[in-house]
Formats: structure tokens, sequence, C-alpha cells
């Protein structure tokens, strides 16, 4: 009896952390941490003491691609910024690379690749229609990295 509660209240709460960071991208250009460990830590526990499609191994291998794959794009687009002259914006922040870290964990590799893989689709989109210069990847990794979650609770 106790146990779907606790699911549940997990899935609320990483649904709320997930929701305000998206919306604080949006806003101010930031990933707040206060919501971004939250996320994290509840995606752990998800992953550690409820059966699922990820796994404890699998939340751990996607925590570790996800921060690697963030932190080697930042820095290949960090060089090319610098060595372009043109740095007035990082190309990606600490937040969006901490995000990509805590997705993995939810996602485990093969949520993060669905995920990843939409957030970017639809930015571009986004970035080309708007004339941004900025992309706010919060805003459009949440919702890839829910319907990553879903395609792997009912269809993987």
């Amino acid at each position: 009896m106790i146990y779907p509660l606790i699911f549940a209240l997990l899935m609320a709460g990483g649904a709320w952390c997930a929701f305000q960071m998206a919306r604080t991208d949006l806003r101010r250009r930031i990933i707040p941490d206060v919501y971004l460990f939250p996320f994290l830590m509840t995606g752990l526990l998800v992953a550690v003491f409820f059966p699922g499609p990820v796994g404890p191994a699998d939340a751990a291998l996607g925590g570790a691609i996800g921060y690697g794959l963030g932190a080697g794009v930042g820095a290949l687009f960090t060089h090319a910024s610098k060595s372009a002259k043109n740095a007035e914006y990082p190309p990606i922040g600490m937040g969006d690379i901490k995000l990509l870290g805590a997705g993995g964990i939810w996602l485990g590799p093969t949520g993060l690749a669905i995920a990843t893989f939409i957030a970017c689709i639809t930015g571009i989109m986004w970035g080309r229609r708007h004339r941004a210069r900025y992309i706010p990847f919060a805003a459009f990794f949440v919702p890839g990295a829910i319907i990553a979650l879903l395609a792997q609770w009912f269809l993987l």
C-alpha cells in the first residue's frame, strides 16, 4: 500500500523539479541547482528502489554518458567559440551539462539518446523560427525526456 504511494510522490516531485528547471531556463537562462539536485536524487531513488525500464546499472551508465557528452560538447563548442572571437554567450552552460547527467540517471543510455535527439531537433526549429541567439535547452529536454520515459515504459 505504501510502496505505490512513495513511487507516486517521487515521480510527482521529479516532474515538479523538471517543470521548474524548464520554466526557469526559458525565463532567466539558468538552471538552478535547487531544482537540479533534488531531480537527480529522485532519479537515483526511483532507479534503485522501484522496478522499471531503468535499473541501477543503466542509471549509472546513463548519468556518466550524459555528463560526459555534455562536458565534451561544451568543451568543443567553447574552444570553437573562443577561437572565433564570438564569446558573447557561452555555447553550453554548466546547468545544461548537469541536466544531461541527471537526465541520464532518469532515462538510461537509450532514453537519454531519444530525449537529446528530440531536444536538439525541437530546439533548432524553435531557434530558427525565433532567430534566437540563445536556445533554452532545458525547455526542450524536459518534454523530450517525458516522451522518452513513456516510450521506454510502454514501448521498449
